[in-house]
């Protein structure tokens, strides 16, 4: 007698939410190419990371939504690594989580809103990749069933830069699965330790799933002007080959708001999957000092180091040798054209840092030397009133726009390559 199959669950598709700036990990991330892109946890970016995270037959083809300025190191870096997109929706300007989601859900649910969607920040790490997609089938089979399910990290210290859920009752029939008792703000420290001393505290991750005619029905209840906000922005924007041009004055008007305040906080519809999949955001060099692999003196060494009695400290470099001596608990990370120094404990600090740079006018918090182009990239090798001297890398088959220019002397010098 032949076995009868449970019905193979329908893909789920990846929405990849690569929108953020990451100012915290200055001197690397900057405006033009924020941390999603850099590979600061593995040889590649957080953004190709996450993106293989969720290929295979489980998944479909990824959404991914951006910046307009970002979208050729999008497409490149996926294609880096072999992944087409369904789709790369381009943002004229930020908007947070839930607007983003929504202009997905509304792309997703014109065919198919019985779809899940699993909604997913470009920047976090995630070490243990299997339960991940254990708590991933878990969510997709209760967002199946009409609930707007959240992912709780496992809490591993009181930590008060992140948001709490605390569950409450299990989900029938679905192992793994909890009512949502409360949301909680970022909490201080006396209150964090006591939330991972009770146990049944999860940190918010920001990563969610339902399905996208779910999601619309909760955002027309409880947020009918983001969604009305989208639609528009969606049907008067226009499409150029791989990309999806948002419409500027449509989606400029939207309020800003994340998925929690708009949505999660104010339905009774939410569920948590708690999950210890050794999670990360990465959200300052601290975090970063945190998972790295550490030498014998509690060292994150990357790039042409050399330290002497130096414990604790994470010390990076992409450009000359970094030679330390004597360091305790500190950051030192430098680039060709900035070095960051500071105390591991505030390095969450450089945020502040970076804000005073831009007001003050300077270069470096926008852009590094090296600056990618459809064609390839350029490296500006000196600049100063009058002049500007450029190291262009053109790839195989590519070519640059032809330009005139009137007030400006160009010479060009081949070095390699016709």
């Amino acid at each position: 007698m032949a076995k009868h199959k449970h019905p193979r669950r329908a893909a789920v598709t990846p929405l990849i939410l690569s929108g953020g700036s990451g100012t915290r990990l200055w001197p690397i991330s900057r405006l033009a190419k924020p941390k999603q892109f850099h590979p600061l946890a593995s040889p590649l970016s957080s953004l190709q990371e996450t993106a293989l995270r969720v290929s295979g037959e489980d998944f479909a083809e990824p959404l991914v939504i951006g910046n307009h300025e970002h979208r050729f190191l999008i497409a490149e870096q996926l294609r880096d690594i072999a992944i087409q997109p369904g789709a790369i929706v381009l943002e004229p300007v930020g908007r947070n989580t839930a607007p983003a989601t929504a202009v997905a859900a509304l792309l997703i649910g014109n065919d198919d809103p019985g779809r899940v969607m699993l909604v997913l920040p470009s920047d976090h790490v995630i070490e243990n990749v299997n339960n991940f997609h254990q708590a991933v089938e878990v969510a997709a089979g209760a967002a199946g069933e009409g609930a707007l399910v959240t992912f709780g990290i496992t809490p591993n210290r009181p930590e008060v830069g992140y948001g709490y859920i605390q569950r409450g009752a299990a989900v029938e029939d679905r192992t793994g699965c909890f009512q949502i008792d409360r949301f909680v703000e970022k909490p201080d420290l006396e209150t964090a330790q006591t939330f991972l001393d009770a146990g049944e505290f999860s940190w918010n991750s920001g990563m969610f799933a339902f399905t996208a005619g779910r999601y619309l029905e909760e955002l027309e209840r409880l947020r009918p002007d983001i969604l009305e906000g989208c639609r528009r922005a969606l049907a008067d924007g226009r499409r150029d080959g791989e990309f999806l041009h948002l419409d500027e004055k449509s989606f400029g008007e939207i309020d800003s708001q994340s998925i929690d305040y708009a949505v999660m906080e104010h339905t009774d519809k939410a569920v948590v999957v708690p999950v210890d999949m050794g999670w990360s955001d990465i959200g300052s060099w601290t975090a970063l000092w945190e998972i790295g692999d550490k030498d014998g003196q509690g060292n994150v060494l990357s790039g042409d180091v050399l330290c002497t009695d130096t414990e604790n400290s994470l010390v990076r470099g992409q450009g000359p040798l970094i030679a330390a001596v004597g360091l305790r608990d500190m950051v030192v990370v430098a680039l060709d054209d900035a070095v960051l120094v500071a105390a591991r404990d505030q390095a969450g600090e450089v945020k502040t840092l970076v804000e005073r740079l831009k007001k003050d006018g300077r270069l470096e918090p926008d852009s590094h030397r090296t600056v990618y182009r459809p064609w390839g990239s350029f490296t500006i090798l000196k600049a100063g009133p009058r002049f500007q001297v450029k190291q262009l890398s053109v790839k195989p088959g590519a070519q640059l726009s032809i330009q005139r220019h009137q007030h400006r002397a160009e010479h060009w010098t081949v070095v390699e390559g016709t």
